[in-house]
């Protein structure tokens, strides 16, 4: 479900505080919040509801959610039969 127009994108604050300081890999749980250009190079540990995946933010994620690129469901496999 998308987001209203008058609210804008929403953008975890916090996120923007620890780019600041000399963390080379910023946690978070956030996975709602907008990629925006200055993540451009940073790495960020997503968590999926297991567990943390760590994720090179790129130009091409400029825009989507970092929900989108830490997935929470392992997709089926089917059994082998013997």
């Amino acid at each position: 479900m998308k987001r209203s127009k008058w609210k804008g994108p929403f953008i975890n604050y916090t996120l923007i505080k620890n780019m600041n300081t000399k963390i080379k890999t910023v946690k978070t749980c956030e996975r709602n919040t907008l990629i925006l250009p200055s993540f451009v190079g940073k790495k960020f540990q997503i968590y999926n509801g297991k567990k943390f995946n760590l994720k090179l933010i790129t130009e091409n994620m400029v825009g989507h959610k970092f929900g989108e690129f830490s997935l929470t469901r392992q997709p089926f496999k089917y059994k082998k039969k013997k």
